[in-house]
Order: structure tokens, then C-alpha cells, then sequence
């Protein structure tokens, strides 16, 4: 018999799923709304626990002696895998399909506002000034590129298609199908294709191979008015040399909701560059509670649903 300890907020009807897919198995149910992780479980219920549905600080898993698998609900799990953190033996998996609808929808609304220039009448707002600050852009006919094809990037590929895009293009690390793209190529390629592109749209994870992607090099490879958007991972952009960028006068904007460091501290040059705008990480997440929470109850299940049966998990990462 499993223990099973559920720290996600699921409704009354998303627990008896979870128990009718394993009836034999103990339910710990203590709904956990700090995306931080669960910081009140009962000592008693971290002995018992054998499979973590949830998140909690990397450092608290040595607190769980019979743990088998975590399934997070982040889908990228990096703190997991740092060597020493999981212990020996643990199943890991991510919660990677649970939130592209939510991210894509704040990404595209981030970038609407830099091309309506929102953050500008905010501001002359604040200051009860009526100003007409000119031009404005649009999406249609714009020629977007992708950093990421898998279900954050192909969801806000399908939103700019739907406005007019002409164009939407992705960049992926493996060979595996992309869906709502135009064209589709591999990571090596961004070099070219970036001076094509309006929008830069990055949402990938992090690895050896993304860390630093977006350096100041690449920055000044973008066009003049092209606008960059980070919705992935904080250290695929060089924040410091993207202030220094916007400062000079390149680029339409930015609007990043991840950074690096992240939190952004309070004396970062970016915090007043000009033409950014800056979210704290909250593209995904709780603050889309209904639709997210839906969506990682049904990862969850079914990835519980194949443990049970001994079929491969979704989002195995370890």
C-alpha cells in the first residue's frame, strides 16, 4: 500500500477521483496554495509518505524516508535535480502540459501591452496627464519566433496565428512534431533567424545549452523594433546587457516574467530601463487557479493511474 500525500487544492469531487484510481492506497489530502511549497506537514504524514504530489523546498525531501516518486507540480524541476537533492532511488516527474494555455495567454497579453503601449498611459495616468503617445503596433503580418515548441510555445504560436501573424516560427531542442507553427527549426539555428523576427518569444527551460542564450550579442542581432518576451527561464537572457540595450534605444520593448537573478534584486539596472515591463514569475501558476488546477488534477491522475499499472510516466525526468 502506497501513502499518498496531496498538496494540491483540489475540490471535494477531484479527491474521490483520486481515491477511486487508488483505493487501496492511503490519501493525505492538506491543500497547499503557497507556491512555495508546504511548510505544516504533520511529522507523523512525512513518515508515512511514499508518493508526493505537490511541491515542497528541495531541501525538505530528506524529511520523507519512504519516498518512491515526487510528482511536481512545476514543470521545470531543476532544484530537484541538483546532485544530492533527490534521494537515491526517487521517481521524479513534472508537471510539463499543465500550463500552456495560462502562460501563452499572459505572454500575448504582455506583448499586446508593449505594442499598445499600455505601460506608458499607466504611467501618465498615474499622473493625471491626457497625452496621446502616437503609434501603436499590431500583430498582423508580424513574423514571430519561438523559442520552445512544446505546449507553452505551441499554445501562444495558435494566439498569434489568431491575430494575424504572418508568420510564426519555432525553434526546438529535439525532433519531435510542433504544432501551431509555420516552420519549425532546430535551437542551432537562431543566429538567422533572429534578425527576421518582430518577436522573439522565449520559453525555454533551463540547460547548458540555453543558459546566457540571449546575450548581448544576439540582443543587438534583433531588429531595432523587434519586441522580446521571456516566459521560460530567467537565465536564457542576459537581464544586465538587455537594459543596457533598451537604454541605447534598441528594441520596441521587453517584457520578461522570469529573470536572472531571480527575484530581480531592487538595484538592477533593469528595473528602469525603458520599454520593459516586468511580472514576478506569475505567467503560470496559482494565480490561473481554475484552469491550471484542472489541468495538473488530470496530469496527476493519469500519472497515478500509470504507476498503479506499471506504464511509463508523463514528464518522467529522473
Amino acid at each position: 500500500m502506497e501513502t499518498i500525500l496531496h498538496l494540491l487544492p483540489l475540490t471535494a469531487e477531484q479527491q474521490d477521483a483520486f481515491r477511486a484510481a487508488a483505493p487501496e492506497d492511503e490519501h493525505l489530502f492538506l491543500p497547499t496554495h503557497d507556491r512555495r511549497g508546504a511548510a505544516d506537514i504533520p511529522a507523523d504524514w512525512r513518515a508515512r509518505t511514499t508518493i508526493l504530489m505537490g511541491y515542497v523546498p528541495p531541501a525538505d525531501l530528506k524529511r520523507f524516508p519512504r519516498l518512491k516518486w515526487v510528482q511536481s507540480w512545476n514543470a521545470g524541476v531543476d532544484p530537484y535535480l541538483v546532485p544530492g537533492v533527490l534521494p537515491r532511488g526517487v521517481v521524479l516527474t513534472c508537471a510539463a502540459g499543465a500550463y500552456g494555455p495560462a502562460v501563452a495567454e499572459h505572454m500575448l497579453a504582455m506583448l499586446l501591452a508593449v505594442y499598445k503601449r499600455l505601460p506608458g498611459y499607466r504611467d501618465r495616468q498615474h499622473r493625471h496627464t491626457w497625452e496621446d503617445l502616437g503609434p501603436v503596433q499590431s500583430l498582423h503580418g508580424k513574423t514571430v519566433l519561438v523559442g520552445g515548441t512544446g505546449d507553452i510555445g505551441s499554445a501562444f504560436a495558435r494566439l498569434c496565428r489568431a491575430l494575424g501573424a504572418a508568420r510564426v516560427l519555432g525553434l526546438h531542442r529535439s525532433d519531435r512534431p510542433a504544432e501551431g507553427f509555420d516552420q519549425a527549426f532546430p535551437l542551432s539555428a537562431l543566429d538567422g533567424l533572429l534578425p527576421q523576427a518582430d518577436v522573439v518569444a522565449l520559453v525555454l527551460p533551463h540547460t547548458a545549452e540555453t543558459a546566457g542564450l540571449m546575450d548581448r550579442r544576439r540582443l543587438l542581432s534583433l531588429r531595432p523594433d523587434a519586441v522580446l518576451l521571456n516566459a521560460g527561464r530567467g537565465t536564457a537572457v542576459d537581464c544586465a546587457a538587455l537594459a543596457e540595450v533598451l537604454s541605447s534605444g534598441r528594441l520596441l520593448g521587453a517584457a520578461l516574467d522570469v529573470t536572472d537573478p531571480e527575484p530581480l534584486p531592487p538595484d538592477h539596472p533593469l528595473w528602469d530601463a525603458p520599454r520593459v515591463l516586468i511580472t514576478p514569475h506569475t505567467a503560470g501558476g496559482y494565480d490561473h487557479m481554475a484552469l491550471t488546477l484542472s489541468n495538473l488534477s488530470a496530469l496527476f491522475l493519469d500519472n497515478l493511474r500509470r504507476w498503479r499499472q506499471g506504464q511509463p510516466l508523463h514528464g518522467r525526468m529522473k
